[in-house]
């Protein structure tokens, strides 16, 4: 299944999502290379965030694979500011495009419903619970981990306790038989929900790269939480869709 649009207007214009936006596509560009290594790599080693690194559970000096021609090699002097660089950051087209897609389509919303600035610290520190769960999820690991998704599965946590009922236009996928849906939100946001679930608990105890389901995990509940003191009564008051009041 993949989101292509939802039935939810939106009163503000969303500069912040734009600003988001802009800021991946950037890092994108002018520090990732477009994809295309030597500078992929370079940008994931240096700016990705490496739990076994920033918790020095890793020896120094310890060297991962994270492309075809691509090492890091671990320091040791903790670089925090990973913290937030890693946030900016894709590991291809595919990763990038679905983020900033799944942004475009829900972060709109949840801005409306707080005003740009709160908007703004509310996407970051929701990206950064998303880094505290993978990294509790695993203390030692080598791999870095870059990405929007744990930040914007925050935004997807607060859509679904703001909009639970609004419709989403579904892509689905059956064999060779492509259709259209839609869903009430809580269905496909609790279905990815669940999916990040059972992709976390499936990778306990895996070792090398893949999706950072821990972090989805993080971030989606700390938006749930967050956006009950981020968002704004008269700001939430004044949409049509609020709540379980959505037909």
């Amino acid at each position: 299944m993949f989101p292509l649009s939802d039935e939810n207007p939106h009163f503000l214009t969303p500069y912040t999502s734009y600003a988001l936006i802009a800021l991946n596509i950037a890092a994108w560009i002018f520090v990732q290379g477009l994809g295309m290594e030597p500078r992929l790599g370079a940008s994931v080693c240096t700016l990705g965030l490496v739990p076994g690194e920033l918790l020095q559970t890793l020896a120094p000096g310890t060297t991962f694979q994270v492309g075809p021609n691509a090492f890091c090699t671990l320091t040791d002097t903790p670089n925090w500011l990973t913290a937030i660089s890693h946030m900016f950051l894709h590991g291809g087209w595919l990763h990038i495009i679905g983020n900033l897609w799944f942004l475009w389509i829900f972060g709109n919303n949840v801005e409306d419903s707080m005003g740009h600035a709160r908007f703004a610290v509310f996407y970051v520190l929701c990206g950064l619970a998303a880094a505290a769960a993978q990294i509790l999820a695993g203390p030692a690991s080598g791999i870095p981990m870059v990405g929007a998704s744990g930040a914007i599965g925050g935004v997807m946590g607060a859509y679904v306790l703001l909009y639970p009922k609004v419709g989403v236009k579904m892509l689905i996928f059956l064999g060779f038989y492509v259709t259209t849906v839609t869903v009430p939100a809580f269905w496909m946001l609790g279905y990815w929900f669940l999916a990040q679930v059972v992709g976390g608990v499936g990778s306990i105890g895996a070792h090398g790269g893949g999706v950072a389901f821990w972090a989805h995990i993080g971030g989606f509940v700390a938006g749930a939480v967050l956006v009950l003191l981020f968002r704004d009564p008269e700001l939430v008051r004044r949409h049509p869709h609020r709540g379980w009041q959505s037909g």
